[in-house]
């Protein structure tokens, strides 16, 4: 058996305000969405999934948190805040070996986006 990826489910208040958000202040593409009107949609960008939902029953909105790992941070850092984004801890190196920051979508879900820093041995 092998684990090959993992989509997290973000329960929201609006989905068709979360698909927008997610499309144009974080560059993800809509990879599909059901329901008539949607009730659940999946968003994708390079080989991440989210999906979101605003089923009835769902989990309260906001109340999801993942990480995600990047390159080129300090560039779609500015682009965020430059787009309004809501930055709930602001960029900077950490103790761990990341430097990160983390943002809230329109429904207060988390999304923490970091990027491994150089040892002082690597070039």
């Amino acid at each position: 058996m092998k684990i090959v990826s993992v989509s997290p489910i973000f329960s929201v208040n609006d989905l068709a305000a979360s698909i927008d958000f997610y499309r144009h202040a974080l560059g993800f593409d809509l990879a599909w969405s059901r329901g008539q009107p949607p009730d659940i949609a999946a968003v994708c960008r390079d080989s991440v999934e989210i999906m979101l939902t605003q089923r009835a029953g769902a989990k309260p909105a906001g109340a999801a948190h993942v990480y995600l790992s990047v390159t080129g941070i300090d560039d779609y850092y500015a682009a965020l805040e430059g787009a309004g984004v809501t930055i709930v801890v602001p960029i900077e190196d950490r103790p761990y070996g990341m430097r990160d920051f983390r943002i809230a979508d329109p429904s207060g879900n988390e999304i923490s986006i970091g990027q491994h820093m150089a040892s002082a041995g690597e070039a």
